[in-house]
């Protein structure tokens, strides 16, 4: 099969030597941004899962106060769709490095500020609060992230490379769950004493050390030159680069709002799994469930450079819905394993469906969602898109918490409910038109 050969007028094509070097810092630069983003916001979601039901919501029942945590990792789902819809238009408008930088502090000042928190205990009802207040900056912060990411490494990108190395931005979201689950699993090991009273904001408070070092590395990021070119020919950015989307390429938005419910296979297992595992119906200990997670992310992290290759060669479609179908497969092997209290099982479960058929759709999502906008609109459609998709990833831990019910190992409603939402993706990228071979240039045409 013949490589994809980008219009040789494309702005990127001008300097091949010079452009190389400008896309791997981006690839490079996504990848610490991404991760440490992601370590921020998964950091929180270990925290919610085993540790914040008894320091903020010190309910009775215990089931009730891990309803509540995880609902406040699903809150700032609900805020990413409305903050996406701004990062995005700003980001269309005043540029993407500009934008990177801001979303970069918001993540990390936020993010430390929660190690900072008083409990429950020490404040009452303020504790919650304030944590919701913090968690609604970091889903805002998150909000933009890969979008801005993926689209400056994208329009960097060389002719038929472009989903290697926009699998970095994605990849840095396996990283930093890598590193959250690897702070976790060894602040879990500390007696329950010192564990709820400073242990767990170790982590949060980790970040700052990371947030200085992306910032250093981001900093020195050129803006992509079809986005320049595209200004300077017009005169000024897209005025409303929001409202020009929803005219221009509203079947494209749908179409991404639909295929990101398969967002729901990055937050079933690597979060509500670990809620189930180790409830007391279950009796899984909280360490040998993140060391399943550590296992997973580290395979992911050697898999993903081969994905995007793999999509640059053979198309973005087929390799992504084998991913989120082949995931959809895999959840009841995941959750009978679980249930069986076999360890070996479950690691080869995990492994299977996170670290391998899970990274498939994850590393092409940039590109494959990318390229069906063009450089006007392209952060705000891949933001705002994605976001929207994403609300239904990040309340499903909490609806199958829910739906487990105090007490309960009948897993299969929340299984068939992760094959349905997968089932759904799939089918609509089948809709999706391949753009592989598509020159940089008339990516995202409005039809």
């Amino acid at each position: 099969m013949t490589r994809p050969v980008d219009d040789v007028t494309s702005p990127a094509q001008t300097d091949p030597e010079q452009d190389l070097r400008k896309v791997k810092r981006a690839a490079i630069a996504a990848f610490l941004g991404t991760s440490l983003e992601y370590y921020e916001f998964y950091v929180y979601g270990s925290a919610a899962a085993l540790i914040f039901g008894r320091v903020f919501f010190p309910a009775q029942d215990a089931f009730v106060g891990t309803l509540l945590s995880l609902a406040t990792f699903a809150i700032a789902y609900l805020v990413r769709p409305v903050a996406a819809a701004v990062l995005g238009t700003f980001g269309d408008r005043i540029g993407r490095k500009k934008m990177l930088i801001f979303i970069l502090t918001l993540m990390g000042t936020s993010t430390f500020l929660i190690g900072c928190l008083p409990t429950y205990e020490q404040v009452g009802i303020w504790a919650p609060i304030l944590l919701i207040c913090l968690r609604i900056l970091q889903g805002v912060s998150v909000a933009g992230e890969q979008a801005g990411s993926s689209t400056l490494t994208l329009e960097h990108a060389p002719a038929g490379r472009r989903a290697f190395f926009t699998s970095f931005t994605p990849a840095g979201s396996s990283a930093g769950f890598l590193i959250a689950t690897l702070v976790f699993a060894t602040v879990a090991m500390l007696p329950d004493d010192m564990l709820l009273s400073w242990g767990w904001r170790v982590p949060f408070w980790a970040s700052f050390v990371l947030v200085i070092g992306a910032y250093l590395v981001r900093r020195h990021l050129d803006e992509p030159e079809v986005f320049v070119e595209e200004t300077d020919e017009s005169g000024e950015p897209e005025a409303s680069p929001l409202a020009t989307l929803l005219r221009t390429h509203r079947a494209a938005l749908i179409r991404v709002v639909i295929i990101s419910l398969y967002a729901t296979i990055h937050q079933i297992p690597p979060i509500f799994a670990v809620a189930f595992a180790t409830s007391p119906a279950i009796g899984i200990s909280r360490s040998t469930m993140l060391w399943v997670s550590v296992a997973c992310f580290t395979v992911q992290l050697l898999v993903f450079p081969f994905a995007g290759l793999a999509a640059d060669r053979f198309g973005r479609k087929p390799l992504f819905i084998a991913g989120v179908f082949g995931c959809g497969v895999m959840i009841f092997a995941y959750f009978g394993a679980i249930t069986s209290g076999n360890l070996v099982l479950i690691f080869v479960a995990a492994i299977a469906m996170n670290g391998l058929l899970g990274v498939l759709p994850n590393a092409i999502y940039p590109s494959f969602f990318g390229e069906m906008f063009n450089v006007k609109v392209r952060f705000t459609g891949l933001a705002v898109g994605t976001q929207l998709g994403f609300v239904v990833g990040g309340l499903s831990p909490t609806i199958a918490w829910a739906m487990i019910g105090d007490g309960g190992t009948n897993w299969m409603p929340v299984a068939l409910l992760f094959f349905g939402l997968c089932t759904i993706s799939s089918i609509a990228a089948l809709t999706a038109r391949e753009t592989y071979r598509t020159p940089l240039t008339k990516l995202g045409n409005p039809v």
